[in-house]
């Protein structure tokens, strides 16, 4: 039996986990479950599936989840050390689906573990890659990716050596605002943005993906999971979203991993490993779609891909600036206080402040890692203050990294 910890069990990613996992609940045994602020949601997915332990990260929350698991056998905590506490439990297989880069320390203590970390987690590989990796060898654990893209790059090198890669391409589906023209888009509302043409995710991830700063994210994590140069990292608007990753090897063959937009099967591949089993996805009906279309990315429509290069040839804590700059710039887009092309201003204006106050480049830790994400937010809550009109919180606090 398979014991199986999922942190972030209540978003999407979580849910068609345990739904998966629920199909065949003789083969799994549900050790831990963590959650945010959807409280009912993870007493009862506990309950449900015989859970040891539910976390939610907010400590206030702790009395109703309590509450609500009252006469279960379901132990109940709350707040950061606890998610990292429940980390450490013996587990065989953990789900890394955290929002955000929360979710690094406890995909670290997973890793110390020694067991496989399926990992839905971008953020986690986008602010401290090398350090996730390291973590990973030297307990000899094993990540296996879940985000689509890249469980799509993983399955087509399997049996391929790495050496052999002449390109990987990425394929974005433009998101909400893609057909928009250019002049609008800095009118967009987040309602407008939030409401994706291919499916339904949530707010803040097809926000992401209407100004491709999920792409951008997407492009950092490949370097850093399969350590392919950038340069030979590509993007391709796909509207269709069938075809999730393409590889070219360098005798010209390109192995495209062709799929229903489901996270149940990069979810499930990941699940399996290193079989394959039945899963129950859609299956293509080639005839019906009638053809796949593609075209390039304009950086200047989608300025993201441009800062994504950026980060990934600065390398260092670069990532962990973007990234908590790119969270601070949706944040106050949400709030309608920047437009929507002010948000890769505003990323743009942190990076090219904080290459002056940090060293770009060493070893990371994860409190340097930390540091860096918080000044970021201190950063761009600045920058958008200079937008907007209005004064950030704590405004002129200053920091080191050193």
């Amino acid at each position: 039996m398979k014991r199986i910890a999922i942190f972030g069990a209540t978003g999407s990613i979580g849910c068609s986990t345990l739904d998966l996992i629920g199909r065949t609940p003789d083969a799994y045994s549900v050790e831990v479950l963590t959650g945010g602020r959807n409280i009912e949601r993870l007493a009862a997915q506990a309950k449900h599936h015989g859970a040891a332990l539910a976390v939610t990260a907010h400590e206030e929350a702790l009395p109703e989840l309590r509450e609500r698991l009252a006469g279960s056998r379901v132990e109940a905590a709350a707040g950061r050390a606890a998610l990292i506490e429940a980390a450490q439990r013996p587990a065989d297989w953990t789900m890394s689906a955290i929002v955000g880069a929360a979710g690094l320390a406890p995909g670290l203590a997973a890793l110390a573990q020694g067991n496989t970390l399926a990992l839905a987690n971008k953020e986690s590989l986008v602010t401290a890659g090398p350090l996730l990796m390291e973590r990973a060898r030297q307990h000899g654990a094993r990540i296996l990716p879940v985000d689509s893209e890249h469980s799509a790059v993983f399955q087509a090198l399997a049996g391929e050596r790495i050496e052999a890669v002449e390109r990987v391409i990425i394929t974005a589906s433009g998101g909400a605002l893609r057909d928009w023209p250019q002049e609008r888009l800095a009118h967009a509302t987040p309602e407008e943005a939030g409401a994706h043409p291919n499916w339904d995710m949530g707010q803040r991830i097809t926000i992401d993906s209407a100004s491709m700063f999920n792409k951008a994210l997407e492009l950092i994590e490949t370097h850093e999971f399969f350590g392919i140069a950038p340069e030979k990292i590509e993007t391709l608007v796909h509207p269709e979203s069938m075809i999730h990753a393409m590889v070219g090897f360098v005798d010209g063959a390109l192995m495209a991993h062709v799929g229903p937009a489901d996270m149940r099967h990069a979810i499930g591949y990941a699940l399996h490993w290193p079989e394959r089993r039945a899963l129950p996805v859609e299956r293509l009906d080639f005839a019906a779609l009638g053809g796949f279309t593609f075209r390039a990315p304009d950086e200047d429509r989608w300025p993201a891909l441009r800062l994504a290069r950026e980060v990934m040839a600065a390398g260092g804590l670069s990532g962990a600036i973007f990234n908590a700059a790119k969270e601070a710039a949706l944040d106050a887009f949400l709030a309608r206080r920047i437009g929507f092309m002010q948000m890769a201003q505003i990323v743009e204006r942190v990076l090219a402040r904080m290459s002056g106050d940090v060293s770009l480049s060493g070893d990371l830790d994860l409190d340097k890692v930390e540091q860096a994400d918080h000044l970021a937010r201190i950063r761009a809550g600045e920058e958008i203050a200079a937008l907007s009109g209005r004064m950030p919180e704590r405004a002129g606090a200053t920091y080191s990294l050193t």
